[in-house]
């Protein structure tokens, strides 16, 4: 479980033979060390760490590749980092699990007095659960949807956020993993008629 407060950026070292290598800025999380099978979420998609000794090291799946954005990821792509959060800890952005429903892709980008107004559009499906001022992840990153219409939606980047993470580097075109507010795919399954039947019929 993550919040999507992305906590450093990551720089990619290798891509190769389903094997993730990243290394980290210096002294990154000193004085919390990494445990092997731990998690972290890569761009927003839950890895395991199978090796912390030089580097990050990260085994995927045909699965991931398919799913997420990281079979485009090469030497110096840089990469939002977040390790699972531990009960107690302060929920800054919002539930995430790490767990990508599709690629999304970014329309433009536009510099405002103070900040950036990014809009994405979201895969097929993925508008049902747009809702203004509501969660979305965008690469690992809790974001607050503005002015949602159909499948395309906006979000307002501060200067932390733009200096921090991956979305400085993001260019008109370029694809995005994203996942949907949990809450909202609980409810809208509880809601559904296969569940109003079960728990409502008389």
């Amino acid at each position: 479980m993550f919040t999507g407060l992305v906590q450093t950026l990551g720089t990619v070292r290798s891509m190769e033979n389903l094997h993730l290598v990243i290394d980290l800025p210096l002294d990154t999380w000193k004085g919390d060390p990494l445990a092997i099978g731990e998690s972290i979420a890569v761009n927003g998609c839950c890895l395991t760490v199978v090796s912390f000794d030089d580097g990050l090291h990260f085994d995927l799946s045909e699965e991931t590749l398919r799913r997420t954005s990281l079979g485009s990821l090469e030497s110096g792509s840089k990469v939002n980092l977040e390790r699972a959060m531990r009960i107690g800890d302060r929920l800054g952005g919002h539930i995430v699990q790490g767990h990508v429903d599709g690629l999304g892709k970014l329309l433009w980008v536009s510099q405002e007095a103070g900040s950036w107004l990014m809009r994405f559009a979201v895969p097929t499906g993925g508008e049902r659960y747009l809702i203004d001022k509501g969660s979305v992840t965008v690469d690992g990153i809790s974001l607050t949807v503005v002015k949602p219409e159909g499948n395309e939606f906006d979000v307002a980047i501060i200067p932390h956020t733009w200096e921090n993470t991956n979305l400085s580097r993001l260019q008109k075109g370029d694809l995005v993993n994203m996942e949907f507010d949990v809450l909202a795919k609980h409810v809208e399954k509880l809601m559904s008629m296969e569940y109003l039947d079960r728990f409502f019929s008389p």
